[in-house]
């Protein structure tokens, strides 16, 4: 059996716990790394470019995740799709998919730096940035979304690996890009004193190696994944299954996002960069709790996805418990950690104690709970697998943004408390995990109705 094949999981057949640890542990690290990397970035810029420094980049988060969504929702649209074809042994297929899916992505990160280049400044002006940041923040938009194209690429081209059970080699090549960035960072900060822009010209840098890194692997593959360059184009009927699939997965992200650019707005109304920063900080150590939900959430996404091509459907339950059980342990422990820890961890990102103070005010509303969080994805998560996208984004855009919009609108104003901001997180949570399995029963149902009259 050649190294290639030993990459794959087999995810028809076999145990699943083994096969979803095995699938999760190095998606675990691949998280843990691009974490560890940003706070890096993060960590760096505050330490030795200052407090605004620190606020400006940290001011731009949910801007530029609100921008990029849309395109990497249709990366899992791709992996969803491709997965699918995989368990149904259908090559052509898969080989068509792969091809239009890296043409996508290419034609997405044009539109993107795009975009990224000129809205930077109105959306920064929109959210209300403090005045004393905002070109530091614009500069660092400008030059972020210049790496855009070539983030998009790694993301499709991971996600196509992946799709085969593939979740090392993403792993190898975002420790590479992601050591090299740090590097850069260090070297742009510290030495050049370049402040933001060094931050941003160093994630440039790195994007490439990693699109770069995954483009070669692609094109060295022996199976039907193989990337051909000729090949390259779009095909009519696998784009729309993408976009099916990817678009409404990249409105959730969006609409989580548009909530959190109001959040952001609420936060930027108190006029202080040093709760900005607080909040940067905060949410920066916060994306590790996350590390557990993306890891077991992709893999019922693949499981899932795989089983269904396959036509295996009794599986997709036990598929969702595990992941389910996994995702509560992990989420669960990191975030009691995360907080428990909180002063410590918001002291390597800045000294002053009330950037500090401001941060565990945040973790002690968010951290916490992102457990809740966990559970919902892994709702929303089965239902992609089973080919029900726009049902769980509807969902979404109901229970997640409706909730915050509607408490940041009623009831911040009336007790204007950092306290009552970060409130909206867990409650928007919880109301909408009740929703979400609600509908993840009766989409259960469904398919496993249509397996029967199917078999008939």
């Amino acid at each position: 059996m050649s190294n290639r094949q030993k990459q794959a999981i087999d995810m028809v057949n076999g145990p699943l716990v083994k096969n979803i640890w095995k699938f999760a542990v190095p998606l675990m690290l691949t998280n843990f790394l691009q974490m560890l990397f940003n706070a890096a970035d993060t960590v760096i810029v505050g330490r030795f470019a200052g407090q605004q420094a620190l606020a400006a980049v940290g001011a731009t988060g949910s801007l530029c995740f609100l921008l990029i969504s849309m395109f990497n929702g249709l990366s899992i649209g791709s992996n969803v799709l491709i997965a699918r074809y995989l368990g149904a042994k259908e090559e052509h297929n898969v080989e068509k998919a792969v091809h239009t899916a890296m043409t996508m992505a290419a034609v997405s990160g044009v539109i993107l730096m795009v975009l990224g280049y000129f809205l930077s400044r109105p959306m920064l002006q929109l959210m209300s940035t403090p005045s004393d940041i905002i070109d530091l923040s614009e500069l660092y938009m400008r030059i972020y979304f210049m790496s855009s194209l070539f983030g998009l690429i790694y993301n499709f081209g991971a996600s196509i690996l992946r799709a085969k059970g593939d979740t090392k080699r993403p792993l190898y090549f975002l420790g590479i890009s992601g050591v090299t960035n740090v590097v850069l960072n260090m070297v742009f900060v510290i030495v050049f004193d370049w402040s933001v822009a060094g931050v941003a010209i160093a994630t440039f840098i790195s994007q490439a190696m990693s699109a770069f890194m995954v483009c070669t692997t692609l094109m060295k593959e022996k199976d039907a994944t193989r990337l051909d360059i000729r090949k390259l184009g779009v095909n009519g009927s696998i784009a729309w299954n993408i976009i099916k699939i990817g678009v409404p997965a990249g409105i959730q992200g969006m609409v989580f996002s548009l909530s959190n650019v109001v959040v952001q707005s609420s936060i930027n109304s108190f006029d202080s960069s040093v709760i900005v920063a607080g909040n940067s900080a905060a949410g920066n150590i916060e994306s590790f709790v996350y590390i557990g939900v993306m890891a077991f959430t992709q893999a019922c996404i693949t499981f899932t996805s795989q089983n269904v091509g396959a036509k295996n459907f009794i599986r997709i339950k036990q598929i969702f418990k595990t992941t389910m059980i996994m995702t509560i342990i992990a989420s669960g422990s990191i975030g009691f950690l995360c907080w428990y820890f909180g002063e410590f961890f918001l002291g390597f990102y800045a000294s002053e104690a009330a950037v500090i103070e401001a941060g565990m005010i945040r973790m002690g509303y968010v951290a916490l709970f992102l457990v809740i969080n966990g559970i919902l994805d892994v709702f929303v998560a089965s239902m992609r697998g089973m080919g029900y996208s726009t049902l769980p984004t509807i969902v979404m855009v109901v229970g997640i943004c409706g909730v915050r919009l509607a408490w940041l609108w009623v009831v911040f104003p009336i007790f204007r408390q950092l306290d009552v901001i970060y409130m909206c997180f867990p409650i928007s949570w919880t109301v909408t995990s009740f929703i979400q399995a609600f509908f993840w029963k009766s989409c259960l149902k469904t398919t496993l109705k249509k397996a029967e009259s199917a078999s008939l």
